[in-house]
């Protein structure tokens, strides 16, 4: 499988995100709206979010396909992941750790003491990659993800600098 490169989520990159958004969270997905108003907040020097994009060439040969994408917000010393997902034919390839790392570098940039996530109740999947990274369940919040009335797992990660220690990505 190629190896999908990082590089900063930009306007441009809204539709093809949200491509893959509805496709993997068909219920409970962002708007565009959700998307743009965090990334105006993404660049210069007052930046209180980083936002990346994964790609890899496309199979028709032309640009490249968005695979993944994350965002994390800062304010303050806490850092709060907004979002992770990579699609369906990449789980298991190690891209959310990839782009995971690359959020907890930006919360490192942006002096996060620490880091906060929602997570759905029923995703094991991503529990196991943040558990991995030292995050730690911390509560609950009920019927978070909505229209669904999913709970959400609140989870915690103390000084996200320890955690991306010796990690390299791509991009």
């Amino acid at each position: 499988m190629t190896t999908a490169v990082l590089r900063e989520m930009r306007w441009w990159d809204i539709e093809p995100v949200l491509e893959l958004e509805k496709d993997l969270f068909p219920e409970d997905a962002w708007s565009r709206g959700m998307f743009w108003s965090d990334l105006a907040h993404a660049r210069g020097p007052g930046a209180t979010r980083r936002y990346v994009v994964a790609e890899i060439p496309s199979d028709s040969g032309g640009g490249a396909r968005i695979v993944g994408y994350g965002g994390l917000a800062a304010a303050g010393d806490v850092g709060d992941v907004q979002t992770i997902a990579v699609a369906r034919e990449h789980w298991g390839t190690g891209l959310g750790a990839q782009i995971l790392t690359e959020l907890l570098r930006a919360a490192t940039a942006f002096e996060c003491a620490e880091v906060m996530l929602e997570c759905r109740v029923d995703n094991v999947r991503a529990q196991k990659l943040y558990e991995r990274f030292g995050f730690e369940a911390i509560g609950f919040r009920r019927g978070y993800y909505q229209p669904g009335n999913v709970d959400a797992l609140v989870m915690r990660l103390n000084d996200p600098s320890t955690s991306v220690q010796g990690t390299e990505i791509n991009g």
